[in-house]
């Protein structure tokens, strides 16, 4: 158990080692020039003597493993570079987003677990049924609907129809319900229909029936049993729906202007400023490859027979 995580362990470092590489790499030839956007922003103009001058201030001119280098190292040691926007260090910038965005897609996730889980597991129960068949296609028409979409009816209906929250998302409880619930709509869908699947299959197993012919309760077996055994696969789906949250939660952040990483990834994007959006996927990846990894070990731990 311990080499399999060792093993685990070192992959995954590998793995964010090339992604860190090929991360650089391609802001290194994305088209668009920093120097330029940033000397034009300010009002200078431009000319050649002054962006070659801005362009070796802002180290654009060192060779590409010099600067992947210095960049690598400073990561390593908790300092992501310097904006190209404002000279501020990328570090902070990043982890007062990262703060938001994790506070916007805790509160999506629960408020979509609440809904799923029991309405998912009660149409599973009740296959067929009118609820399951309601249920059903509510899943159908929550997941086709993507989530800008959802965030514009909302805010036409609550903000603009009847002026029960503010347009722009203040970072308050008031500001965070309407983001959170753009999020947790589509992926209540996903979860209900995902979890209604894994239900029914385990229902439909000999053991629920030898169960029953022993006159277990019904509750026992539903809760103590298939529950318990659907768990490994219900914690999957919810480990690789949080990677996708937190990247995914840019487009709402920026309709609702929540502070959170997304906005400031798209305001960097507009701005070229690199060291940012490098930041930003490096950190995304981390969040992502480090919650497959524990997904993993709680599913080792749920069921012995699963490897790590």
């Amino acid at each position: 158990m311990k080499k399999q995580i060792a093993k685990r362990v070192l992959e995954l470092l590998l793995l964010l080692l090339i992604l860190s590489l090929l991360t650089f790499a391609l802001m290194y030839i994305a088209p668009g020039d920093p120097a330029e956007k940033r000397l034009s922003s300010q009002g200078v103009a431009v000319t050649k003597e002054v962006l070659q001058a801005e362009r070796e201030r802002m180290g654009l001119l060192r060779p590409f493993f010099v600067r992947y280098w210095e960049w690598l190292c400073g990561i390593l040691h908790g300092d992501f570079g310097v904006s190209f926007k404002d000279d501020m260090p990328v570090a902070p910038k990043l982890w007062a987003g990262l703060h938001n965005t994790v506070i916007l897609a805790t509160g999506s996730l629960l408020l979509s677990l609440i809904i799923s889980i029991p309405f998912g597991i009660f149409a599973a129960v009740k296959k067929n049924s009118i609820f399951d068949h309601v249920v059903r296609l509510l899943s159908f028409v929550g997941n086709s609907l993507p989530n800008f979409l959802i965030s514009v009816l909302l805010m036409y209906v609550f903000c603009i129809k009847f002026d029960l929250f503010p347009i722009i998302a203040a970072g308050n409880l008031q500001g965070l319900l309407l983001p959170a619930l753009s999020l947790a709509i589509p992926m209540t869908a996903k979860f209900t229909r995902q979890i209604r699947t894994e239900v029914s299959t385990q229902l439909s197993e000999d053991y629920v029936a030898g169960l029953r012919l022993r006159r277990v309760k019904e509750r026992y077996v539903l809760f103590c049993n298939v529950f318990h055994n659907s768990l490994g696969h219900i914690f999957t789906i919810i480990a690789l729906q949080i990677g996708t949250l937190m990247a995914g939660s840019v487009v709402i952040e920026t309709i609702f202007r929540w502070p959170g990483i997304g906005k400031l990834v798209m305001d960097s994007i507009n701005a070229r400023d690199y060291p940012v959006i490098m930041g930003f996927v490096l950190i995304m990846g981390t969040i992502y490859v480090g919650i497959n990894f524990i997904s993993d070990l709680v599913n080792r731990i749920i069921d012995p027979r699963v490897e790590v």
